[in-house]
């Protein structure tokens, strides 16, 4: 009853109405934005670190994976080292480098001043690589073969099945190129951490260290290993640092911590928007119920001096100002969707963001939680219109009403 009341006093003016749901619908939008920014930085770079069950990654001392040029030589030991441990299940030894496409079934004469296309290159081993997902064609199963990303194909102008000429290194001076192969295209891949705008290929590990000229260092850029009990990853890590002194095991949990102090920045943004588009809520639906109130201040002055208790006076108005932040609230969950989606599509080209890397994430827990917040505050609102209603004195509103 009391909100059917609320309704029916809210659609008098129902322009005003319209206009005040309007704004906390956007309000509702940017307060979701918000949370799911804050929130979904972390989730989104845990859920991609765990995507292949690699919970530690292994790296030169002092750095990140690819975070330097730096290698761990030697690498067949500290392979070695990693499957002696029992705790551990799987261990991925990964290579980066460049390749320079010389010449491709479009441009069979190469050019040795300047190659057609130069690439980011991973050297793995298939059977247990954590890099990168086979979306079509076969994957690297022979010395020769290399799966590239889709910008790379646009890029390079090839398809899958071509064979390319390709080099690892180039001497400026003598303008040569060195570790020259023919490898045949086998398969397109989505790497998991490389910006989508970036051109990338995989290759067979020992392949891509013999076109380097790697004989006698066995070089990696790290290792990724897979722990088998989650309980076990920080005392795998501890121990790995201790007995091989040369080396960083970072943790997914560690590369959290790390990954926020740098994005810290976007979660003290949200904090402060979210901030702000939910006292705009509030400001919002205040307003109009307080308007609305003053204007009917003689009709509760009647509705008291017929014996409608206070209590239901007070009901009805909260009710204006749930109703108010409910249908808003609702509106704003849909088209905070819509924008997070579409700003998504704009931070994704940030430099050196991974491709599965996503700002906004929606998490329901999160969501309805920051839309409660937004409806409480709605009903808050009301409280004090509410209570300036009830409180007015019957005989002398009246009076006062019909002098005017």
């Amino acid at each position: 009853m009391r909100l059917t009341l609320a309704l029916a006093s809210l659609l008098r003016h129902r322009a005003r109405t319209t206009l005040a749901v309007l704004g906390v619908a956007v309000s509702a939008a940017l307060l979701l934005d918000m949370v799911m920014l804050a929130t979904g930085m972390r989730e989104s770079f845990r859920e991609l670190l765990l995507t292949s069950g690699f919970q530690l990654r292994v790296t030169p001392k002092g750095t990140l994976p690819f975070d330097t040029e730096a290698t761990i030589d030697h690498a067949g030991d500290v392979l070695a080292a990693l499957r002696a441990d029992a705790r551990i299940d799987r261990v991925s030894a990964i290579a980066g480098g460049q390749l320079h496409v010389l010449a491709t079934p479009q441009r069979h004469a190469a050019n040795e001043g300047a190659p057609l296309t130069t690439t980011f290159a991973l050297g793995v081993d298939p059977a247990v690589q954590g890099d990168y997902e086979l979306q079509r064609g076969a994957d690297i199963t022979a010395p020769d073969r290399l799966v590239a990303s889709e910008t790379f194909l646009r890029v390079a102008n090839v398809r899958v099945g071509d064979t390319l000429d390709v080099a690892a290194s180039f001497d400026p001076q003598l303008r040569t190129y060195g570790g020259r192969r023919r490898l045949v295209v086998s398969g397109v891949a989505r790497f998991l951490f490389a910006p989508a705008a970036d051109p990338v290929v995989a290759v067979p590990l020992a392949e891509l260290q013999a076109m380097r000229g790697d004989e006698g260092r066995d070089r990696v850029s790290a290792f990724m290993a897979r722990v088998r009990d989650d309980a076990a990853v920080e005392p795998v890590r501890r121990d790995i640092e201790r007995t091989i002194p040369r080396v960083t095991a970072v943790s997914t949990t560690t590369a959290l911590v790390q990954v926020e102090r740098r994005l810290s920045y976007f979660r003290q943004l949200a904090f402060i928007l979210g901030a702000v588009s939910l006292a705009i809520g509030f400001l919002l639906v205040a307003t109009l119920v307080t308007v609305s109130v003053n204007e009917r201040v003689g009709e509760i002055a009647v509705l008291r001096a017929v014996g409608v208790s206070r209590r239901h006076v007070v009901e009805q108005i909260v009710a204006e100002g749930l109703a108010l932040s409910v249908t808003g609230a609702a509106l704003g969950l849909a088209l905070g969707v819509v924008t997070a989606r579409y700003l998504n599509t704009i931070l994704s080209d940030f430099p050196g963001l991974p491709a599965a890397f996503a700002f906004f994430v929606f998490r329901a827990g999160a969501a309805w939680r920051a839309l409660g917040l937004l409806v409480l505050a709605g009903v808050v609102a009301g409280v004090y219109p509410a209570w300036r209603a009830a409180s007015l004195p019957i005989s002398t509103t009246l009076r006062e009403e019909a002098v005017g």
